[in-house]
């Protein structure tokens, strides 16, 4: 067992590794340690205690064993102020990125502040035959290009993806539906046409008649809009 890997048993709930377990089913039980999200903080801070080496021989040593240690990696890199390195470290560690939790997690502090180099890189992802590379190409889309940085040509990025892999059809539905309350008349094209998978499509629309941002007639608009299918 790794130092790290001992500082993480230390904090062990397992009745909460059961109920985590059913949160990710893509991965077995075995996975998981079983930490409690509040004990991340702790950790971390125990983790930074260690040698210099021995936080750097643990976010190279790819894949891991646990979930949580994953979720460490995310955290570590998430703090890495220079853009280049973290960058380097994030992709390093997106061919193992293996269920959603951990995808949905990535959020690189030092990315806000570089939109411009970041968005070179999200139409790689988006190609990438890994499904949560895809899946955390999509997230940044939607966290960070949604607002001011908007532009339509991102959003016909994601219409061309088709995908067998559930999580990243959904990520597309979701993106779709986010883009609905924030820049409609861009959004909207894509499912008048439509250009999304007839899944995918009829999801988007379901999440964005969800949503408390999107007005009731545009809500019957959509309605409209659905794909019927066997």
């Amino acid at each position: 067992m790794t130092k790290i890997q001992e500082i993480l048993y230390q904090h062990q709930d397992e009745k909460y590794g059961d109920f985590l377990s059913k949160l990710v089913p893509t991965l077995p039980r075995e996975k998981f340690i079983g930490i409690r999200s509040p004990e991340f903080k702790k950790i971390i801070k125990e983790v930074h205690s260690q040698a210099e080496e021995e936080i750097e021989s643990f976010m190279k040593t790819l894949p891991h064993q646990f979930q949580e240690e994953n979720t460490l990696q995310v955290m570590l890199i998430g703090e890495i102020k220079d853009y280049d390195k973290c960058l380097a470290s994030l992709e390093q560690f997106l061919p193992f990125v293996d269920n959603w939790a951990i995808s949905d997690g990535i959020n690189p502090k030092v990315f806000n502040k570089n939109h411009n180099q970041i968005i070179k890189k999200i139409p790689q992802w988006l190609e990438d035959e890994k499904p949560y590379t895809k899946r955390v190409a999509m997230l940044f889309l939607m966290k960070y290009f949604l607002n001011e940085d908007f532009k339509p040509e991102y959003l016909s990025w994601v219409a061309k993806i088709r995908s067998e892999e559930y999580y990243v059809n959904m990520m597309t539905a979701w993106l779709f539906a986010e883009a609905l309350t924030k820049q409609w008349d861009a959004a909207i094209e894509f499912l008048k046409t439509p250009q999304l998978a007839p899944w995918t499509h009829n999801k988007a629309i379901q999440k964005a008649r969800e949503s408390f941002r999107i007005t009731p007639e545009q809500k019957e608009y959509l309605k409209s809009l659905k794909i019927k299918t066997k």
